[in-house]
């Protein structure tokens, strides 16, 4: 999650941080956009604040009126560059996400060591202050972020017309218990299940049920494991059978604009250049970039400073050596505004437009970036 690449709420620089790590989403059937929900893997103007999801805001004290005016610039510019997607959008004729059943929560043995915030239906927020870690906590890091990333590319090997995508959710369990980690999203903010999958319209925090993937389907798998004390997180999204070239050039393009932002990445650069990155790339090919979700600190907790804005923006702060944060942009055909499910997580486009997402952990070195979630 990324976890989540999560919802986030605002967070004052004062210690009244609200709890901004949950994903809300209101039912297909009752979905509506998000009104006073806060929706972000982290981010969220104004009417996104009061929502009982936790994720992560970014507003941070008097910078929220340069913030406003940075999203309102940029919703201009995403209504400016999408007509030509929403146009062929009408064009499509393809089934709209639909709530699936959810099966009961899996176990974990008594023996795994687990995040503090399990026990707790309350999402545990942003912590303040950056993860920065000694040499033992890299090490910790690599370990957990490698982990994910076998899980992940395991997860993508079942990706196929039929599979359900409660099935994987097993599998992923199951892989994580089996050496020994804790699946970090499981009971994060009372989320019912180990791993995210987000399909087609659904832009991120989909809970895994009883539906069957088809063919032309794209799916988004988000994993996190808890293992020592570390939790590493990475996702990305697969094609399911035979997927249309629109469909497959968003995903391509999505996982481009991770890499470009990575690659930018090292002591001392400004945050803020991650999402000008990302969104150059995504302009040229006339896809949207969700601002409602971000990326976020990670290590010792789940979610941590600082907030990883994906688009244009004029926040401050630098990467500090020894660092570890996600990237985890959402790049979209159409519509970049979520509406949320009834289950309170699942994010899906307002307009139905397909989505995608790629996340990485990365840790601040030296000589740049150090990708932690990868094979």
């Amino acid at each position: 999650m990324h976890y989540f690449g999560w919802r986030h709420e605002h967070i004052g620089k004062n210690n009244s941080r609200q709890n901004i790590l949950s994903l809300s989403l209101s039912a297909m059937a009752c979905s509506s956009p998000l009104q006073p929900r806060l929706l972000s893997s982290f981010l969220g103007d104004r009417r996104l604040m009061q929502s009982p999801n936790p994720l992560l805001s970014c507003k941070r004290g008097n910078k929220n009126e340069a913030m406003q005016l940075t999203r309102t610039l940029c919703s201009l510019v995403d209504l400016l560059f999408n007509k030509r997607n929403q146009d062929e959008l009408s064009k499509v004729k393809r089934k709209r996400l639909r709530p699936g059943k959810v099966s009961p929560r899996l176990k974990v043995p008594d023996h795994i060591v687990k995040p503090p915030y399990v026990n707790s239906r309350q999402s545990p927020g942003i912590a303040s202050g950056p993860e920065i870690h000694d040499v033992g906590g890299v090490e910790c890091m690599r370990a957990s972020g490698k982990l994910a990333a076998r899980v992940l590319e395991h997860a993508g090997t079942l990706v196929k017309p039929g599979i359900k995508t409660d099935e994987i959710d097993k599998a992923v369990h199951q892989m994580i218990i089996d050496n020994g980690a804790y699946p970090s999203p499981l009971g994060y903010g009372g989320f019912p299940k180990s791993v995210c999958t987000s399909v087609n319209e659904c832009i991120c925090h989909g809970i895994p049920d009883s539906r069957e993937l088809e063919d032309g389907d794209i799916i988004n798998i988000d994993v996190t494991v808890y293992l020592n004390g570390y939790h590493g997180d990475t996702s990305a999204t697969f094609l399911c059978g035979n997927v249309d070239d629109e469909a497959k050039k968003l995903v391509e393009v999505t996982k481009e604009c991770l890499h470009k932002a990575i690659s930018i990445c090292a002591p001392g650069v400004e945050f803020n250049r991650i999402g000008k990155t990302i969104q150059n790339h995504a302009d040229k090919f006339r896809f949207g970039v969700v601002q409602e979700f971000v990326g976020h600190g990670v290590g010792r907790v789940f979610h941590s400073d600082p907030v990883i804005l994906h688009y244009r923006n004029n926040e401050h702060g630098r990467m500090l050596l020894g660092q570890t944060f996600t990237i985890e942009p959402m790049l979209t055909m159409g519509s970049t505004h979520p509406v949320i499910w009834a289950d309170n997580w699942t994010a899906v486009t307002e307009d139905g437009s397909l989505s995608a997402q790629f996340e990485h952990t990365l840790l601040i070195t030296e000589n740049g970036a150090e990708i932690l979630t990868q094979c």
